[in-house]
């Protein structure tokens, strides 16, 4: 048993995206031997990338479960492309519309009723809606991903979001009324950005993220899912936040399997609002000595423009200083595998430097 995770590179200029490529089983086998899985497809151009790796590189041109962790662009705009050139098998990606019952009275309009939340969300989320009737008019099974929903393999798990979680989130996605909570400020703060730049200066073990980061509800809706191989664990989290990541810490920690970490995806292309250093500790462990490592990687899915904001030099320190080899994409393809064939052109790489002194937003 092997797997292989590829992460496409998204991002030519600063905005950054998700495009993860997948496949596990017997790798030197059959392609009944095998499982392919792809999470989230980027933005648009990203999408003929990704069906041209799956074809090219797993020999295939089928998919056993293709997941969208959640409705942003540079997530979801390239998956049109790969259920058109694709056979798709499952299709695991939430239907907020569905979920509209009782929903009208959070909002303060008294004229907004729960059929309207529905057509309002299915316009505010446009691409996850055409997504869906894609897979609806394919015939593809249309499975929503929440908290223990797992492949036909028994590998593929969902860690997070459970639904509850999920449906308290809807009313504060992006484009909806204001709710009747709805502080006067509203999200105005939120996402605000500031284009002072500091200095900054890191210390070994001394971390400079903080518990405390708040992203937004789309991005905690994020799909949260579990891979196990061969007694190996592999962790993918979308743009999940702290809170997110530690109810899937809790699922972790209630897990029968003894499957060992190896593989950890950085939440939110290395955003400093979505990880924090307990959740981090509980996934990972705490910090080591230095030069000390643990058999973990992690890569963070970055623009080739992204910093400081995609990847936070902080954040890439926070995993460096507990032993991971941590990566960035920076537009650029990664490969991680294990009992995986060779390819031609993808080597390995070096681990990120920790950095002692880096420029940051403030």
């Amino acid at each position: 048993m092997g797997y292989e995770i590829d992460f496409i590179g998204v991002g030519t200029e600063s905005k950054s995206g998700d495009a993860i490529a997948i496949r596990f089983g017997d790798l030197h086998g059959y392609r009944h031997d095998q499982t392919v899985v792809i999470i989230d497809g980027g933005f648009n151009d990203t999408g003929t990338e990704l069906v041209k790796h799956v074809k090219n590189h797993y020999q295939t041109d089928i998919i056993d479960v293709l997941i969208n962790t959640h409705p942003d662009q540079d997530h979801i705009n390239g998956l049109i492309e790969v259920m058109q050139e694709l056979t798709i098998n499952e299709l695991w990606m939430h239907m907020p519309w569905n979920h509209n019952n009782g929903l009208a009275e959070k909002f303060k309009d008294g004229r907004i009723t729960d059929n309207s939340i529905s057509d309002q969300l299915k316009n505010n989320l446009e691409k996850a809606y055409e997504l869906y009737q894609l897979a609806i008019n394919q015939g593809v099974t249309v499975v929503e991903p929440f908290t223990g929903v797992m492949d036909n393999s028994n590998c593929v798990k969902v860690l997070g979001p459970r639904i509850d979680y999920y449906e308290d989130l809807i009313p504060e996605f992006d484009g909806m009324p204001a709710t009747k909570s709805t502080a006067t400020e509203s999200n105005s703060l939120f996402g605000l950005m500031l284009d002072a730049v500091k200095r900054c200066f890191a210390i070994w073990g001394d971390d400079k993220i903080n518990n405390d980061g708040v992203t937004s509800a789309k991005n905690s809706s994020s799909v949260i899912t579990q891979i196990i191989v061969d007694g190996k664990r592999m962790i993918f989290t979308g743009d999940a936040g702290i809170d997110a990541l530690s109810y899937a810490a809790d699922q972790v920690d209630q897990c029968f399997d003894p499957a060992q970490l190896t593989f950890f995806q950085v939440p939110h292309h290395g955003s400093r609002r979505n990880i924090g250093p307990d959740v981090l500790d509980r996934f990972i462990g705490g910090p080591v000595s230095e030069g000390e490592t643990r058999s973990i990687t992690a890569i963070a899915s970055t623009a080739k423009k992204g910093e400081p904001k995609h990847p936070r030099k902080s954040v890439l320190n926070a995993f460096t200083h507990r032993g991971v080899k941590v990566l960035a994409t920076r537009g650029s393809g990664i490969r991680h595998h294990s009992g995986a064939p060779a390819r031609e052109g993808w080597g390995s790489l070096d681990a990120e430097p920790y950095h002692y002194e880096y420029e940051e937003e403030a």
